[in-house]
């Protein structure tokens, strides 16, 4: 499958490691180098900033789909290719998932949980087919993985969540998997 937009879930902080921030830039740079529009929950700080900046500093599309609730909290990016603002949280997550081909789930907090465990349920009930993909770098899904290895071994899943849960170590894994 072609890959024409992305989706990708990830803080709207920096979080304690710069690591986290040069990844996003890295993919964020990649993803317009190959054409493939960024899209993102139109935030101007933290990691969603910084992956929106590097995809449109290259010229890549980058659209931020924003609640209305979250337009001053979150410091909508300024410089998007478009800017979609929703009613809610629940309209901002559906459009996000419908316009994307594969989504990315960068480190994150509470939303970006949220947004990951909302995609594999709505996988595994076929509502949609979405690949999901996790930046898994320097180990920071280490114990989400282990937590979902748990609850596969203890049957409360119903199908292998690696099959749409793909784990890569850095934002060049990522890349390579759309040429």
């Amino acid at each position: 499958m072609k890959i024409n937009a992305v989706t990708v879930f990830c803080g709207s902080k920096l979080g304690a490691n710069p690591g986290y921030s040069l990844q996003s830039q890295i993919l964020g740079k990649g993803l317009a180098q190959k054409g493939i529009s960024l899209i993102y929950g139109g935030g101007g700080k933290g990691i969603m900033g910084a992956i929106a900046d590097a995809c449109l500093l290259e010229g890549g599309k980058v659209i931020g789909i924003i609640p209305k609730l979250l337009l001053e909290w979150e410091a909508q990016h300024e410089s998007l290719t478009e800017l979609i603002v929703t009613e809610d949280m629940h309209s901002r997550k559906l459009l996000l998932y419908n316009k994307c081909d594969a989504a990315i789930i960068l480190p994150g907090g509470m939303g970006t949980m949220d947004e990951l465990f909302e995609m594999l349920t709505w996988n595994n009930l076929s509502i949609h087919n979405i690949k999901v993909y996790v930046l898994n770098w320097n180990g920071f899904y280490n114990n989400l993985i282990a937590m979902l290895d748990q609850m596969e071994t203890d049957g409360f899943l119903y199908d292998n969540w690696r099959e749409r849960f793909i784990i890569c170590e850095n934002a060049e894994t990522i890349l390579n998997a759309f040429s």
